[in-house]
């Protein structure tokens, strides 16, 4: 049985809490930027965040101050503390890298290899 990379997801109310983590020890550019994207209505993406090789995070404005994007070096885990959650961030949450060494910016995320199934977080109003 494959254990899913990203977990955490679930449905919530708006204002409350959430802690995704992701296995990402695999990818191949992960030492060097790590991100989240989510899928949302239409199957767009939109990036969320970014952390670099140096801990330097970006973040969407939509989710400024509510997110807060992190990892475990040693254990290889991304995580994404999700607070203040609203509708609009109802979606599926993937981590991804990137496959060579671009901007590791939250605009660029969508474009990152992601190899997990991602998890669905629903929040309502």
């Amino acid at each position: 049985q494959v254990e899913p990379m990203e977990s955490g997801g679930g449905s919530v109310e708006a204002g409350g809490s959430l802690r995704l983590s992701c296995a990402a020890s695999d990818y191949t550019y992960g030492v060097y930027c790590l991100a989240w994207f989510r899928q949302v209505a239409g199957n767009r993406r939109e990036g969320i965040a970014t952390i670099d090789i140096n801990g330097v995070t970006t973040y969407a404005d939509s989710v400024k101050g509510r997110f807060t994007i992190s990892k475990d070096n040693e254990g290889g885990y991304l995580y994404l503390q999700m607070d203040n959650l609203k509708p609009e961030d109802t979606g599926i949450y993937y981590c991804a890298a990137p496959i060579t060494f671009e901007r590791c910016t939250y605009t660029a995320a969508p474009t990152f290899e992601h190899r997990g199934q991602g998890t669905q977080v629903t929040v309502s109003s």
